[in-house]
Parts: C-alpha cells; sequence; structure tokens
C-alpha cells in the first residue's frame, strides 16, 4: 500500500499539509512523523510512497534521510530556499508559499509509475518534430520555474520518467505539462 509521509518542524504544518492530501481525494495511508528516524522505520515496512518535509528534521537533515530512503520512497522539500539542493530525480523541492494544486499535482507526478500501469517497451529510434520538441521544451521551463530545477535537471527529470514508465520523451513531457498546468 501507498503512503504520505510527512515529517515538518510543526505539528500544525504537518496538519495543513495532511488536510490538502485528504481534501483532494488522494487513496494513500497518510503518516506524521516528528523525527528522521520514525519516517524510515514507516517508510522501510511500506511498499512505495511520498515523504513530504522540510529542510531541518529533528534529528537529521533532509539530504541524509534522502540518502537513506528505501528507492521506493519519493521526497518532496518543503523550502523557501531558491538554491537548495536536489539530487537526484527521487527529490522534489516545492517553493513556500504552496498552492495546494502544486503539491498534489507533484505527488501524482512522483508517483506515477505506481499509481498507473506503464505500457510495453516500444524499440526504434523516432526523431522528434517541431512541435513535439517544443512540447519537451514547455515542459522543461514549468519544471524549471515550479520546482526550481535547472535545464539540464528539467531535461534528465523527463528523461527519466519516459525511460522509468516506458513512454516516448514528449509523452512524458505532455504528462508533465498536464499535471503542472494551471488549467
Amino acid at each position: 500500500m501507498g503512503s504520505i509521509i510527512v515529517s515538518l518542524p510543526r505539528a500544525t504544518d504537518s496538519e495543513k499539509i495532511t488536510s490538502i492530501i485528504r481534501n483532494a481525494g488522494m487513496s494513500f495511508e497518510l503518516c506524521i512523523c516528528e523525527t528522521g528516524s520514525e519516517v524510515l522505520r514507516i517508510a522501510n515496512d511500506r511498499d512505495f510512497g511520498v515523504v513530504i518535509c522540510s529542510k531541518h528534521l529533528r534529528d537529521m537533515g533532509y539530504y541524509e534521510l534522502a540518502g537513506i530512503l528505501p528507492p521506493c520512497f519519493k521526497m518532496i522539500v518543503l523550502t523557501k530556499d531558491m538554491s537548495l539542493e536536489t539530487g537526484g530525480d527521487a527529490m522534489v523541492k516545492l517553493l513556500l508559499p504552496l498552492k495546494p494544486r502544486d503539491l498534489i499535482n507533484t505527488i501524482d507526478m512522483l508517483l506515477y509509475e505506481y499509481i498507473r500501469r506503464p505500457r510495453k517497451k516500444k524499440t526504434g529510434y523516432v526523431r522528434r518534430n517541431e512541435e513535439e520538441n517544443k512540447i519537451v521544451d514547455e515542459a522543461k521551463h514549468l519544471l524549471m520555474e515550479r520546482n526550481g530545477m535547472s535545464e539540464p535537471e528539467a531535461f534528465r527529470y523527463i528523461q527519466k520518467n519516459s525511460m522509468d514508465y516506458s513512454r516516448k520523451l514528449v509523452e512524458s513531457a505532455q504528462m508533465i505539462l498536464t499535471l503542472l498546468s494551471d488549467g
């Protein structure tokens, strides 16, 4: 079963985040933790999920926690720091103040492989046309704007997403545009 684990310094902030998730109708187990070690204990007993945290947990930093989380868990770091490092595709930062839609879309995007069944792999290289390149560029710029990624990080994210779900690069870019667009 999938889980969303929330670990923020103030209990009221954790309750607000879990309320946003409940109101969105997401069917995941919600857990609130106070320390990184609690997060690890719960994550090791679950199939997959997302950890939502700040830069500093009571007993460790976000980067240390990310390094020891099970590989089936992704991380969302809530921060006001634009320069915060997010090493790897399993970690995304969301800038505060936070829009509920951004949080829900990011959770959905990170857990896409567990929520939807991947398609069969197709073989052969197909060159993208101008329109497809435009879609990929739009998705990169949206990821750069919303998640504070650099252009290479955004492209790598789309590329890895494409490989993980056995989809064309342009299909993954279109999914990101759909999930993150304002309406």
